[in-house]
């Protein structure tokens, strides 16, 4: 069971559990031990069972063999409520809400203290919910409606209604993943508390520096198979990634030389009032050229300009010696631009949506015709994709939702990628995936460049940015203040332009 020699025993534990759904064996004989006052983490690729274990865990599945131990006695889930009401709390990446009702409301909602004669007593529910916020070291007004919340203050919604069931466990799946370093810090913080005060946290983040500022412990799994549970007191990065996907961190960076031609694109000053000012720069093909900076420095917001999703107040925008319309993405794509954006599921994929539709959204008028859709041509056009970038699914025709995150980010590449584009713009191509996967839109990014793309890659992940780029652009507060050769990016030089210290001028 993996269990320290001394101290406590622990609060909530897995002993060999399998759970297969189908031909899938989606754990395999794992084994798992949460203590109180720790932070535990879950580490491993999309598909090596972390999901599953989770829900196992909250009393969604139930293992086919082995069992589910609390406070040392084996105990059945026959349901979610089961395991909450047993202290089992899961702290999701997108929080649900009631947006019309208060911060309040929300915690009680269906279990709101009483007075005389059965009405809710409004008064004990604010007084109790602001008291859970003071104790998580957080002010957010009760009688706020959750509407309008930002995702980090969703969160602690969230962890204050757990407390509020007396939760000693807290799970937490990819809790940062939409949030900024600011409000990653707090909630840290009230994690740091919770730990504090007895409870014990389960914590699962594809970010291993995150890992490594939390946690204590690590629990690796690969293919549903459990390959180490130790603590992280001495381990490295290198250390964690191997066990997790069997090769090196120097691995997820395989960056190819190639040969730089023409200019591809070239912004010239482009300026949207109050956003981004002044903007220029130049992408060739065969080169990938990072934009960064920190979050708000106006990035995405140049990319959505350069493709037209925006309309630009000033500069223009040529591609291939041919200026482009503002406001025209119609126009960006018909000169050969590609928009990968940092939101897939809002604005890169439908995700009720197949598959094979969702690769061919940007074709449909050369896979048919008078507005019908030749779906062998449809289907044919998706298979293609689906083998190059290795995608993993069960059926084209499945809705692409199924699909986890990583896979669902390799449908918005083929999307794109179909249309055969001069210029490939990703934000955030590798935020919210694995590393595995991440190495994997890493060799693709660079086979591109090597065949000739022009790629502009925006991240926030700057060993993302050191390892992929020939150079480097950075962004501070809406204006360009560094280019910076591959030779001569470091992660000091990077961050001294983006908080405005740098004196390198941009070109």
């Amino acid at each position: 069971m993996n269990q320290p020699a001394t101290g406590p025993a622990p609060v909530l534990a897995l002993k060999d559990v399998s759970k297969s759904f189908g031909a899938v064996r989606a754990l395999r004989d794992v084994s798992l031990c949460l203590f109180p006052g720790e932070a535990h983490a879950l580490a491993g690729e999309n598909g090596a069972g972390k999901s599953t274990l989770i829900k196992t865990l909250a009393g969604v599945h139930a293992p086919d063999t082995g069992e589910v131990r609390l406070d040392g006695a084996p105990v059945v889930f026959h349901g979610p409520a089961d395991a909450r009401d047993a202290g089992i709390a899961v702290i999701y990446q997108e929080p649900t809400l009631f947006p019309d009702l208060s911060i309040a409301e929300n915690i009680f909602m269906g279990r709101q203290p009483r007075r005389a004669l059965g009405r809710i007593d409004h008064t004990a529910v604010r007084e109790t919910t602001a008291a859970l916020m003071k104790r998580l070291g957080v002010e957010l007004d009760p009688d706020r409606p959750a509407r309008g919340l930002s995702i980090a203050d969703q969160q602690i919604v969230e962890i204050a209604k757990a407390l509020s069931f007396d939760a000693r466990v807290l799970i937490m799946d990819e809790p940062t993943a939409a949030l900024t370093g600011g409000e990653t810090a707090r909630l840290f913080s009230v994690v740091r508390t919770l730990r504090a005060e007895g409870a014990a946290v389960l914590f699962i983040s594809h970010r291993l520096e995150e890992i490594f500022a939390l946690c204590q412990r690590v629990t690796t799994l690969r293919d549903g198979r459990l390959i180490s549970s130790q603590p992280l007191e001495g381990l490295t990065e290198d250390d964690l990634v191997r066990s997790m996907v069997g090769r090196d961190l120097g691995e997820l960076y395989p960056k190819q030389r190639t040969t730089v031609g023409g200019t591809a694109l070239a912004v010239r000053r482009l300026t949207r009032e109050g956003v981004f000012h002044d903007v220029s720069f130049e992408v060739r093909s065969g080169e990938i050229v990072a934009l960064a900076g920190l979050v708000g420095a106006g990035r995405s917001e140049v990319a959505q300009a350069v493709f037209g999703v925006d309309r630009a107040d000033a500069g223009e925008v040529v591609v291939d010696g041919r200026v482009l319309p503002a406001g025209s993405p119609t126009a960006a794509m018909d000169a050969g631009l590609a928009l990968v954006p940092e939101d897939r599921r809002q604005r890169g994929l439908v995700m009720d949506m197949s598959i094979e539709r969702n690769i061919a959204l940007t074709g449909l008028d050369r896979l048919g015709r008078g507005g019908l859709v030749r779906r062998a041509l449809e289907r044919g056009r998706a298979a293609d994709w689906a083998v190059r970038l290795q995608l993993k699914y069960n059926r084209l025709a499945d809705p692409v939702g199924v699909l986890s995150g990583g896979n669902q980010q390799k449908v918005v590449l083929a999307k794109w990628l179909a249309t055969e584009p001069a210029v490939l713009i990703v934000d955030e191509p590798t935020r919210g995936i694995d590393v595995g996967t991440k190495a994997e839109v890493h060799r693709l990014l660079s086979s591109l460049a090597a065949e000739g793309l022009a790629v502009l890659m925006i991240s926030s992940d700057l060993p993302e940015v050191l390892g992929m780029a020939d150079r480097v652009l950075v962004m501070h507060e809406g204006r360009l203040t560094a280019e910076i050769p591959r030779a001569e990016a470091t992660e000091e030089t990077v961050m001294a332009a983006a908080t405005g210290l740098g004196d390198r001028a941009a070109a």
